[in-house]
């Protein structure tokens, strides 16, 4: 049966990848069914990585004028006759939001009796497991079908042996906000130094928001004239170009950031940097993922999101060697 959908999901990049799995799922349910995503400007370049969302709704709620912006979702949703609509988002304003866009059937999670009342069907918010699983409780109500990891319209390059991909980086957005959430570039430096010394070819790759950290590791690293270093940053101009490199590559190593996520649809072999937040939700349970923590003994890690909307100064989940991490990868 045709059916006209509208998803909702504000968020980053990450979000949206976390996301496509719900998305998938409905498409296999309703295979001649149109989707439009509703989303944030900043990570419109999801649509570049999948066949599965027809079309987008960029919802700026970040900006000045947020509820204009919602008022033109809603505005958007009623003039595009949607059949469905499904939102995710713990905020109470969700289910009244979807409520307002009038169309028939709507899902989103339980926040209470108000969404209860105006909402189709209500499922549980679960945060304690991986966040696909999460966002696919949405679909529960509407399919048995179930996509347990993102899927991207990537095709998979040849692999290079004896290859490491790092990319070391973490999206600006976060950093302004006081979320530290990697290793220093020096660190990453001498991490390279020491793949290369152990006879690796280590590639280094970075988007535009990664360039005061691409230009310190250059400034830093001993390996920079060696025929086993290539120095990729500034040569994929697109979440698509970065995911056929990180497919080529026979190990990744990266920031919990949005190539994690690449990475774990593509299956390539992924070591992730962990500190402040829950690897637990942000990766799935899988041995072509591997997180690299520091043994800090922090009561409160993981403390970003759970316990803090920033992290600390002393940043003791962070204080991983490049002997560390070296050592992982080379095992």
């Amino acid at each position: 049966m045709d059916k006209n959908i509208l998803a909702i999901n504000f968020g980053g990049i990450g979000d949206e990848i976390f996301f496509l799995p719900t998305l998938i799922s409905l498409k296999k349910e309703f295979p001649n069914s149109k989707i439009t995503l509703a989303l944030e400007p900043r990570s419109k370049s999801v649509k570049d990585l999948t066949d599965i969302i027809d079309d987008l709704f960029l919802i700026d709620i970040k900006g000045k004028n947020k509820y204009i912006e919602l008022l033109k979702l809603v505005f958007l949703a009623r003039k595009g006759k949607f059949d469905i609509a499904i939102s995710s988002g713990g905020n109470k304003f969700i289910s009244i939001l979807l409520w307002l866009t009038g169309i028939k059937e709507r899902y989103g999670y339980d926040t209470g009796a108000l969404s209860q009342k105006l909402l189709t069907k209500t499922v549980k918010l679960n945060k304690d497991q991986y966040a696909c699983a999460m966002y696919h409780d949405l679909v529960k109500p509407l399919t048995n079908h179930k996509t347990e990891l993102p899927e991207v319209n990537i095709t998979p390059q040849p692999k290079r042996q004896n290859t490491i991909l790092i990319h070391p980086g973490v999206s600006k957005m976060s950093v302004q906000k006081g979320c530290i959430k990697t290793i220093g570039p020096e660190v990453w430096a001498k991490t390279i130094d020491l793949l290369v010394q152990n006879g690796k070819h280590v590639i280094l790759a970075g988007g535009p928001d990664d360039n005061e950290c691409i230009e310190t590791i250059l400034k830093t690293i001993n390996s920079k004239d060696s025929e086993n270093f290539e120095n990729y940053y500034g040569k994929t101009r697109s979440m698509k170009d970065l995911g056929e490199l990180i497919s080529s590559a026979e190990k990744f190593i990266c920031s919990d950031s949005a190539p994690l996520h690449v990475a774990v649809a593509l299956k390539t072999k992924t070591y992730v940097i962990f500190g402040p937040t829950d690897d637990k939700k942000l990766i799935p349970q899988s041995d072509d993922v591997v997180a690299i923590k520091a043994s800090d003994n922090c009561p409160l890690k993981p403390c970003l999101w759970e316990r803090r909307l920033t992290t600390c100064e002393s940043l003791d989940c962070l204080k991983i060697t490049a002997e560390d991490i070296a050592a992982r990868v080379l095992n």
